[in-house]
This record gives structure tokens, sequence and C-alpha cells, in this order.
């Protein structure tokens, strides 16, 4: 059993939770992640390795179905039956010179420890975060302190830029050399990043394809890179940005997007319904006499509007035939 150590909402519907495995931090390192399994009945579920210290990880994910929503109802002192780790290889690090790192949602989790990993090694790191709006920016102090330059953009314009993270990299990309330009997120950005950066830059992205087992065995997350299949949880989650198939990968992950929606209204759509069940001020209920005695009152009413229209009904005169001459 794994011991939660923190838990901590950082975000419209994004939690952060620290969870204490010593024999991971030892091994683990920027680019590795974890598959963990909350209870014996529950699935497996892919997280990357946000943060590290001396005898615990971090992960961050988005409540969007029902073992991420079983995962924010956890408390400090709780326990996660099942923790693998590391897995997958971890990001090259070196000594590049000028490094961009282009993250969006959740996908900023990869980015933090990536970049004070580069940041360590005497690069100038250049972070540009993406979010939704205000509420959803991911450790946006924490960026601050290990990037040259920190720029942040929302689809809302609730702060920073109103943009996407496309667009400030097009216009830096227009400026300056990229020694090397790292994207992490959703796969329709990274297939523009890449398009931004061919002939420009030497460009990585970071893949989280469907998975399951995390070990090379099931195939879900199989990938086509160059003219090969290649499978994200062994191969990856590291790959060139130039030679990956993002069509594929774009098409893959639709064909499961009817059950992602089923799944998140389930349980985000039973939270609204049990926080509005709580609003609402109860009823008072009508006792029997009063309902007995409207009912007496509706009876008479109609019996009396039925005389009337009796009363005013005009007599029909009956028309005769009339009779033709022999």
């Amino acid at each position: 059993m794994y011991k939660i150590l923190k838990k901590q909402k950082i975000g419209q519907g994004i939690y952060e939770l620290r969870i204490e495995a010593k024999h991971i931090v030892k091994y683990a390192k920027p680019g590795n992640f974890i598959i963990l399994r909350k209870n014996e009945t529950g699935e497996r579920a892919p997280f990357t390795i946000a943060n590290l210290d001396n005898k615990s990880i971090t992960i961050l994910f988005n409540v969007v179905g029902k073992t991420t929503a079983d995962l924010a109802k956890l408390k400090k002192g709780d326990s996660i039956k099942d923790v693998a780790g590391p897995l997958g290889n971890p990001s090259e690090i070196g000594e590049f010179g000028t490094v961009c790192i282009v993250s969006g949602g959740t996908g900023c989790a990869s980015a933090y420890l990536l970049s004070k990993a580069l940041k360590e090694k005497r690069n100038k790191v250049i972070n540009i975060l993406g979010a939704k709006s205000k509420d959803q920016i991911i450790w946006e102090d924490k960026f601050s302190n290990i990037s040259d330059r920190l720029i942040v953009c929302t689809d809302d314009g609730s702060k920073g830029m109103h943009c996407l993270v496309t667009k400030p990299l097009e216009k830096l990309l227009k400026k300056q050399y990229f020694n090397r330009v790292i994207a992490i997120g959703p796969p329709v950005m990274m297939k523009e990043v890449a398009r931004l950066t061919y002939q420009r830059a030497r460009t990585f992205v970071h893949l989280a394809p469907i998975m399951v087992d995390g070990i090379g065995m099931c195939g879900g997350c199989r990938v086509k890179v160059g003219n090969e299949t290649k499978f994200a949880c062994v191969d990856g989650p590291e790959f060139d940005a130039h030679e990956v198939d993002f069509d594929s990968i774009i098409y893959r992950n639709s064909r499961y997007f009817d059950e992602e929606q089923e799944s998140h209204e389930k349980h985000h759509g039973s939270c609204i319904t049990k926080a509005a069940t709580k609003k609402k001020t109860p009823v008072k209920q009508k006792s029997k006499k009063t309902i007995s005695k409207k009912k007496a009152a509706n009876k008479k009413d109609i019996a009396s509007r039925k005389k009337k229209k009796t009363i005013n009904k005009k007599p029909v005169k009956k028309k005769t035939a009339r009779k033709t001459k022999k």
C-alpha cells in the first residue's frame, strides 16, 4: 500500500497528489511515468511523474472519469493499492543552449520536472504554458522560479495572452533560434508545434496515447514514428516530433470519445446533482384537509359551468327535407 502524503486541489477540476514511494524515487527521472491502481477492482491508470523528493513522487491530474474522480476523493493518510514505476524512457537532458518548452493542460505536469533538470544543466529555458482559463493554470509560481522566461496563454483571455500556445511560439521562432523545442500536451497542439518548427529547430514531443499495461504487451499505445511502429510506454514517451504520424494518434484517440464523454458526464453530473439538491429548500407539504376542500370546490365549479352551458344553449331547428313534385 502506498500512503498519500498530500492531496490538494490546485485548479478547477485539477488535483495534486503526493504519494510515498521510495523505491520509485530512487530511479525516477524526467520523462518517466507510473501506473497506479487505487484498489483491487480499480483500473490501471498512467500518470506522469510531475515532481519528486527523497521519499515521494507527485502526480497531477484532471478529473475526467471514474478513476480520477475516485482519486480526487482521497485524503491525506489514505492509501493506494498499487503503484508501478518508474516506466518509460527518461528524457534526454544535456547542455543544449536555448530550449523552449510548450505545454498545455495537464501536459504541464511533465514540463516542470523536465524544465528543472534542463535549468540545472545551465540551459536557457523558455516555458509557454497553456490552459482554458486562469483557474486551470498549473504551478505558475513554480515554473517562474525555473524559467528564464515564462509565457502564459489562456483560451478565454482570463490571464496572460488570449491565444493558443502556438501563437507566441510562432513569434519567437521569427526572432530567435532555439537549440531544442519540446511540446507536451494534446496531439493537435503538438502537431502544430511540429509544423511550425520544421526545418527551424530540432523538436521533440511527449506522447501519451491510450495505454493499458505500460510494459509493451498490450499494444494499445502503439504510434507510427517514421516508417516504424513504436510503443509509447517502452520506446517513449519522447519522440522526434517531425517523424510522428499525429493524424493516426488523433484518429485512435477520437474512437473512444463517446465513452470518455459518458464517463465524464456520469461522474461530474453526480457531483452537480448532489450540490444542487443540497441548496434546494424543502417544499411545504399541503395537508389532506386543504387538498380535499380544493377538490370539492373544483367539482362544484365544474357542475355550475355545465348548468350555464345548458341554459345558454339555443334550440336547434330541425331541417325538413323538401318534397319533390311527381
